[in-house]
């Protein structure tokens, strides 16, 4: 196994930059999630995971972002962009199924989460500061679609692992421990549950709703206290920080 693809996202639920090497630490990816952009009316964390309000935002590029005027009148909504989250900051998540079965534009319900359970405080991920996913898991979810193949950009991870199973592979590493290179040292805490991010447009990709159905007719898995999730990838924290890069080796120890 090897790092085929490295990957960082700026700002919470803007495009991601692909990266020849970083520096990872307890925090993750040296400048992933570095700044998100936060609702002035409700206090909220701005997230395409309400793709009613936000989606907007999967069309900007992190690296390049706008002010906050002109961010507001793109969004519709007042908004700033911060680098240090709120305490108790939370966010809202559509119920995927709900989105799917009434459209982006639905008024859906939606459950409302803290950021950063499983990742140091202050930090802007929703859950962990890595995500992982192997190619088989996507060579997986493009079999069993109508279009024969899915883009691993919309189920936004940080390491696409090259893998050589067949299948959600990465389901079986949860609790164990990846080496990343000769430095790095990963645990595995949980396989990802997805949301209607993977469904929308992100950049120049149109909408694909089988990037979610997909995953929900072949890889629902239980996580946590929540019961069978559609899930693709998994959620790492780092316990040995260090520098990873394009190509290096991936081993289960």
């Amino acid at each position: 196994m090897h790092v085929e693809i490295l990957r960082r996202y700026p700002v919470k639920s803007m495009l991601g930059e692909e990266l020849a090497e970083s520096v990872v630490s307890e925090r993750g990816l040296a400048g992933d999630r570095a700044r998100a952009v936060l609702d002035v009316a409700t206090g909220k964390i701005a997230s395409a995971k309400n793709p009613r309000l936000w989606r907007r935002l999967l069309t900007l590029e992190g690296a390049r972002v706008p002010g906050d005027a002109e961010l507001s009148e793109l969004l519709g909504r007042e908004v700033r962009v911060i680098d240090v989250p709120p305490e108790g900051a939370e966010l809202e998540r559509s119920v995927p199924e709900r989105v799917l079965a009434e459209g982006i534009e639905a008024e859906v319900p939606y459950t409302v989460g803290t950021l950063g359970a499983g990742a140091p405080a202050g930090t802007f991920f929703d859950f962990a500061p890595l995500h992982l996913i192997t190619t088989s898991a996507l060579g997986a979810i493009g079999a069993h679609g109508p279009r024969g193949r899915v883009e691993d950009v919309r189920y936004r991870p940080n390491l696409v692992i090259a893998t050589e199973g067949e299948g959600f592979v990465e389901n079986g590493w949860v609790d164990r421990r990846l080496r990343v290179g000769d430095e790095v040292e990963l645990h595995v805490i949980v396989t990802s549950p997805r949301c209607a991010v993977p469904t929308l447009e992100h950049g120049a990709l149109a909408r694909d709703t089988d990037a979610l159905r997909t995953v929900a007719r072949h890889n629902r898995v239980a996580v946590f206290d929540m019961g069978p999730q559609p899930c693709a990838g998994v959620y790492a924290r780092v316990t040995r920080p260090g520098r990873v890069r394009k190509g290096d080796q991936v081993t289960l120890i």
